[in-house]
């Protein structure tokens, strides 16, 4: 696989996606793996632009402001070409899926086919600040439980993409995302990821079938301690912030 050039090699490689089971899965665990979505190249130079300076809106600290250790750095607009054919290319295929979960717990909000229009509607109110982001972990580094929320306008589904190789570069830091069941014990689940492998997951909730209709299953992700190494990850959220 070579790295893209244009939008149109990221849609093609998108639409040859098994976008049935990935929904599937998404339905059953609310999270769903993607195997080999970036080649080691584009990993690579994905990694390769943290260090530098220019293209970035904003840098976070974790520790700082308690959501664990490490950091990560919001991109500014323009994105990058990558970044934003990855946000153009699978944001439609999630759409359907989005919509049903709205309908389905009741929630008035639908989403329209393109994510342009989407980002359109985000902007209107309010919501400006592109929010895809690389995070950066070293060992020790971890990143707390939690949800990205940033405004009144938030689609249901999200992408991260591991940009470091499991075993080579890092140990430690599994994905992991836990649902909080209504009058349950709450449940864990671990997504074991390589180097370009992407993991959709469900941003805040999502419906699970009871005994009198579709029940909110609130979610959280997060990232386990690092034991060695350093692990880049690529964010791709499709809502911007306010």
């Amino acid at each position: 696989m070579n790295a893209p050039h244009t939008s149109a090699d990221v849609e093609r490689r998108c639409a040859r996606l098994d976008w049935t089971a990935i929904e599937a899965d998404l339905d059953r665990y609310g999270c769903a793996r993607v195997p080999a979505l970036l080649d080691s190249t584009e990993c690579t130079a994905m990694a390769a632009l943290y260090p530098r300076d220019e293209g970035y809106r904003t840098r976070v600290d974790m520790a700082r402001h308690g959501y664990g250790r490490g950091q990560y750095k919001y991109f500014a607009y323009p994105l990058p070409p990558l970044v934003e054919a990855l946000r153009t290319a699978l944001y439609p295929r999630l759409v359907p899926l989005a919509n049903r979960w709205h309908a389905l717990l009741r929630l008035p909000q639908r989403f329209p086919p393109a994510h342009a229009d989407f980002v359109a509607r985000c902007h209107r109110a309010g919501q400006t600040r592109p929010t895809p982001l690389l995070l950066q972990y070293t060992a020790g580094d971890y990143n707390c439980l939690h949800q990205d929320l940033y405004g009144e306008h938030v689609f249901p589904l999200q992408v991260a993409i591991l940009l470091s190789r499991t075993g080579r570069d890092f140990t430690g830091g599994e994905f992991v995302l836990t649902e909080q069941r209504p009058r349950m014990q709450s449940r864990a689940e671990v997504v074991p990821l390589d180097q370009g492998d992407a993991v959709v997951f469900a941003v805040h909730a999502r419906p699970v079938p009871g005994a009198r209709g579709p029940v909110r299953h609130q979610l959280r992700h997060g990232v386990s301690r690092l034991h060695a190494g350093t692990r880049h990850t690529l964010g791709i959220i499709f809502h911007d912030a306010a």
